[in-house]
């Protein structure tokens, strides 16, 4: 099994979900996260007075697939996150060990 870690724009979150439902995905956790890598965050202006925001809204996918799944849903997201520019996010792609689900005690492949 893998994790799949995709950090991304949150404007895109709809079309990666809907995407990866067409491929088979049935579960995801999502969370907001803000973060910054090249760019570097950005300045604004508030009230006439202009300050930096450091750290950009993002949105982390966490998916636990098949090792064999792995591919589709990577293409699934990469596809629909794209625009091109920077900060699109990153894609992190971790070993998972064991899963249990809580309310049946089933586990690894059943219990994604």
């Amino acid at each position: 099994m893998k994790k799949i870690e995709a950090i991304i724009k949150p404007f895109k979150l709809d079309d990666v979900r809907e995407a990866l439902g067409e491929i088979g995905v049935t579960g995801m956790t999502v969370s907001e996260v803000k973060g910054f890598g090249r760019q570097k965050g950005h300045t604004e202006l508030y009230r006439g007075a202009e300050y930096m925001v450091d750290f950009l809204p993002k949105v982390k996918l966490e998916i636990v697939i098949a090792k064999e799944d792995v591919d589709r849903c990577v293409n699934a997201i990469l596809e629909t996150a794209q625009t091109g520019k920077i900060g699109d996010g990153k894609i992190f792609i971790t070993d998972v060990e064991r899963v249990i689900r809580i309310r049946t005690g089933e586990e690894n492949r059943e219990a994604i």
